[in-house]
């Protein structure tokens, strides 16, 4: 039986070959700082009958997600900067009115109420910013990106001009 199954024909889908290659490469590159030239890249993908021309776009798209995903890591990083301000901010303004409460005499009465505004605001302030999934996410990403191609774009041509009066 045993020689039997060893003959069957065994088929896979396209994207049970991908799991399985990336399952192999990862076990074979068990050493995080190998990395590969181009040729040999061109070399894997002439053996599994990828032409050149598909290589390329591939690694056109990859370098394309991989700067989506820079873009999003420091959209992040420039989401959670704001808000650890905006905390900061909250922070240091209701400590001056709770000791303003607590110095005016009769304990504290007043500012547990704008402690707890604000400290709703604050929250939903935190929820949004640590929220990266969804629509309104991908909106603000969006607008985000957008304002920085916008800055970018003018940065060039302010720098171009500035050059070109140099001369």
């Amino acid at each position: 039986m045993a020689a039997f199954e060893t003959r069957l024909t065994r088929t896979y889908s396209q994207e049970d070959i991908q799991q399985i290659l990336h399952l192999a490469i990862a076990r074979q590159a068990d050493d995080k700082d190998k990395e590969f030239s181009y040729e040999q890249l061109l070399e894997i993908a002439a053996e599994l009958e990828i032409s050149p021309e598909t290589l390329k776009q591939a690694e056109r798209d990859w370098l394309e997600q991989l700067g989506e995903i820079q873009q999003r890591q420091a959209f992040n990083a420039h989401r959670q900067g704001r808000f650890k301000k905006r905390f900061g901010n909250y922070a240091i303004v209701n400590a001056f009115l709770l000791s303003l409460d607590l110095l005016s005499g009769g304990g504290l009465s007043w500012s547990l109420y704008i402690l707890l505004c604000c400290g709703l605001a604050a929250g939903l302030d935190g929820w949004n910013t640590f929220q990266t999934k969804g629509e309104e996410y991908e909106l603000a990403f969006h607008r985000w990106r957008r304002q920085h191609q916008v800055k970018k774009f003018f940065n060039t041509v302010v720098n171009k001009w500035l050059k070109a009066w140099q001369i």
